[in-house]
């Protein structure tokens, strides 16, 4: 009896350990749009060779109190990338400069707390969307699973929680947090020096409430809203080849108060920071059988204008199917996305404009991801949101801002699984026309295309996992660009039991 209840009060513990030797290569520039995309940043040049490690521990969240902990790293050589230098000109032309990703670098440093339904977290850790499935989707406009986490600290709710006196019918989920970007010499290095917006030390701020019904009925609604936003540090802004003008913000403590919830008037000529978001939509129906069907939405905004709806039909719009359980296919996925119209192309605050006699406002050109004091919704040059929108990285002028964000197209994908062996293929397609404000002289486009196959041959080898990708861009926005990816990871857990 007594040996019985010694092994009932112990509990069993495991540290979960991942290991992975990644090698890619390619054509063009960099990796293709759905090789260097999806993958928290970790891969984006054109061909090298990386060692990727994690171990941490997960959150047991049938316990009332839980810890968890994580540490990832990349190691490796990556190829160099060329990015245009007005430092130095050679025969009136500026001279090139090859930089490359970091041989060493942290990917993932966190330590989490939870107690009852709530959490905090400190350190950078990678997360996923409530709304779009990040496995397939092209990515969720706010924060998606494109760039390198951002280090801060984060407090909110472990899920979807029910609302007292609702019966668990009307469920609620929340996340704030506040961290600082880390990548001021990336952009150092990668900058041309001669037109645009250099910034460094900034802090950010992401925010979001969602509602949810009862996700046990058959019809299952998810509505809110995302916000985040870029605040502090300093911007030079470049014209010619000269700083033509310096904000030196800072950070003070009171920031943390005022990007709470930005208000006109509190610092700066507007609105203080770089807010952006979206409203959020979706709709998951289960049908009998075990499948089921989701529709969802996606509503962007910049600052203001966009709150209130006044851009036209901008933002995602997606349908998804997911198999039973037991079909070769497990998810289908199709979305349309429209940002072209930016509430129409001109803006007009009077507090950007001291002295002026025209006090009418027009809220518009609202100019996606880009910002005229803060630059680019960027960390480390990749998209924080979705990378339909090509990122900063690859502008090989070295103007880090999106050049072509005024943009619409499809995308589609399909996974599933034939025995030990699953797939993925996805094709993208989108027409730009340059930036918010600024009208590209010709509409480009680019046709993006992905087939992968991943095996695991367990119950022979269990955790070694064997991962080959290839894919294509064809068009005059990316470019033409073939590619391949070969992994090999081997994953598992330390388990030891606790008292």
């Amino acid at each position: 009896m007594a040996a019985s209840l010694t092994a009932s009060a112990d509990s069993i513990a495991s540290l979960d350990y991942r290991a992975s030797i990644i090698a890619n290569a390619s054509t063009g520039a960099f990796a293709p749009y759905m090789i260097g995309s999806w993958n928290y940043g970790k891969v984006t040049e054109k061909s090298g060779i990386w060692n990727n490690g994690y171990i941490g521990k997960r959150l047991d969240r049938s316990s009332r109190f839980s810890w968890s902990a994580g540490f990832e790293y990349m190691l490796g050589y990556g190829s160099a990338a060329d990015y245009e230098d007005y430092r130095k000109m050679h025969d009136g032309k500026p001279s090139t400069r090859p930089v490359r990703q970091a041989p060493a670098r942290i990917q993932q440093l966190f330590g989490e707390v939870k107690y009852r339904g709530v959490y905090l977290l400190a350190g950078m850790k990678e997360r996923h969307s409530l709304i779009v499935d990040d496995r397939i989707s092209s990515g969720d406009f706010v924060r998606s699973n494109n760039a390198r986490p951002i280090p801060g600290v984060a407090a909110g709710f472990i899920d979807f929680q029910d609302i007292p006196y609702t019966n668990g019918w009307v469920q609620i989920d929340g996340e704030i947090m506040y961290g600082r970007f880390c990548d001021t010499r990336f952009e150092e290095n990668r900058f041309n020096y001669y037109s645009g917006f250099l910034d460094g030390d900034l802090m950010y701020t992401y925010k979001r409430c969602y509602f949810r019904s009862k996700p046990s009925q058959p019809l299952c609604v998810t509505v809110g809203m995302q916000t985040a936003a870029e605040f502090g540090g300093y911007t030079y802004l470049y014209h010619g080849g000269s700083i033509v003008e310096t904000m030196n913000r800072g950070f003070h403590f009171r920031d943390l108060f005022d990007m709470f919830l930005p208000l006109e008037g509190n610092g700066e000529d507007y609105y203080k920071g770089n807010s952006l978001g979206s409203w959020d939509f979706k709709a998951r129906y289960a049908l009998s059988g075990g499948s089921k069907i989701s529709a969802y939405f996606q509503w962007p905004f910049e600052d203001g204008s966009g709150i209130g709806r006044q851009n036209g039909w901008d933002g995602l719009w997606g349908l998804q199917y997911d198999f039973a359980p037991g079909s070769p296919v497990s998810s289908l996925v199709f979305e349309y996305l429209d940002f072209t119209n930016q509430s129409g192309p001109i803006h007009w605050a009077t507090g950007d404009n001291p002295g002026t006699d025209v006090d009418h406002e027009i809220t518009g050109g609202d100019n996606y991801y880009n910002n005229n004091y803060y630059g680019a919704y960027a960390n480390y040059g990749m998209s924080i949101g979705t990378p339909f929108l090509m990122s900063p990285l690859y502008n090989l002028n070295g103007f880090l801002e999106y050049m072509h964000n005024r943009a619409r197209g499809f995308h589609a994908a399909v996974a599933g699984s034939f025995g030990r062996i699953g797939y993925r293929a996805m094709v993208s397609y989108q027409k730009a026309g340059g930036m918010g404000r600024i009208p590209a002289p010709k509409i480009l486009h680019d046709t993006s295309a992905m087939l992968e196959a991943v095996w695991n041959p367990a119950p022979r080898l269990p955790g070694l996992q064997l991962k080959a990708a290839a894919a294509i861009d064809a068009g005059n926005l990316r470019g033409n660009n073939f590619g391949a990816l070969l992994s090999v990871s081997y994953s598992g857990s330390f388990k030891f039991r606790k008292k």
